[in-house]
């Protein structure tokens, strides 16, 4: 992890303020969307450009991973990048939405849970597989998001996803409440798992209504929540943030000075001057001079050489 002490910053002129690049970990907040964070940033350093990694839906809180001007061009290198949760899951209410924002669809009165069953059923999810998402969500189909569908009570066909779970246990006693079960999770998932499908599917799995009740990203690949900032901070200048090169600590850089000067221009890299300074020929590499990014580049297709994935003069 980054391990970079608290910061407080500090900007006299809105000229200053636009031409920083890079990216702040967001602690955000139930009840904001990942839109008005994305808007709360724009106006605080006065820019439009501005991305985030992974969208959370408003009941959910925690880590988002938000990009500002420059620092928008690695969106794409960012968010294929595996996440970590912590949800809370009741037994024996189920919604149309999979979560407390939905309308409900089955309920039963669960008194008495087998906890041994409940932890395999748990384990069972430990691999990789295919996921169907929930109905209301903003995944597109023919151009349309899939809640638009749902609002408009018209049929759509979703097609089911591949996902990897890494990481999934039981992390609390179960509680008994108002005749339903909860208990919390801790998981670890690859890019485009929906968390209340999982939850869902849970209950499907132990034939219970389930819905999932509350969820914290607590982490997003190597940014986490002792990183992140409350808006508030930030708004304060309480916060801080880390270069594009930071960002990239899992890729292997190279500081050739040759190489740099062909990366400028977005040459063609060999295979040859790769093996130079790396022992292997990974999919990636990062380009730096001294602690600036210039180029992130990919191995070709028929893995004969590297070429620029994005170049930054």
């Amino acid at each position: 992890q980054f391990g970079f002490k608290y910061l407080h910053l500090c900007y006299n002129s809105k000229d200053e303020v636009e031409t920083m690049d890079g990216i702040i970990i967001v602690n955000k907040e139930k009840g904001m969307t990942s839109h008005d964070v994305v808007n709360k940033i724009r106006r605080i350093f006065n820019t439009k450009r501005v991305g985030h990694l992974g969208t959370l839906d408003p009941l959910a809180t925690g880590v988002l991973v938000v990009c500002i001007n420059e620092a928008t061009k690695l969106v794409q290198f960012l968010q294929e990048h595996d996440k970590e949760y912590i949800a809370r899951v009741c037994l024996g209410k189920a919604t149309d939405t999979y979560d407390l924002e939905g309308t409900i669809t089955n309920e039963v009165s669960v008194s008495n849970v087998d906890e041994k069953k409940l932890d395999e059923v748990i384990s069972s999810f430990l691999k990789e597989t295919t996921q169907l998402p929930p109905l209301y969500s903003s995944i597109k189909v023919n151009g349309k998001k899939l809640y638009e569908y749902a609002r408009e009570n018209k049929e759509v066909k979703i097609l089911p996803r591949k996902i990897q779970i890494h990481q999934i246990k039981r992390i609390s006693e179960l509680e008994y409440q108002n005749d339903a079960c909860y208990f919390d999770i801790k998981l670890k998932v690859s890019k485009g798992t929906y968390v209340r499908s999982i939850c869902y599917d849970l209950g499907k799995k132990l034939a219970l209504p389930s819905m999932m009740v509350a969820l914290q990203r607590t982490s997003s690949d190597i940014f986490n929540l002792e990183n992140a900032f409350k808006i508030e901070q930030i708004e304060k200048g309480e916060y801080k943030m880390y270069s594009m090169l930071e960002t990239l600590n899992n890729f292997m850089k190279i500081t050739d000075v040759e190489l740099i000067k062909k990366a400028k221009c977005g040459m063609k890299i060999s295979l040859k001057d790769v093996f130079k300074h790396l022992e292997n020929n990974p999919e990636m590499i990062v380009i730096a001079e001294k602690e600036n990014l210039v180029a992130i580049y990919q191995l070709s297709d028929d893995r004969m050489y590297y070429k620029a994935a994005r170049v930054w003069n």
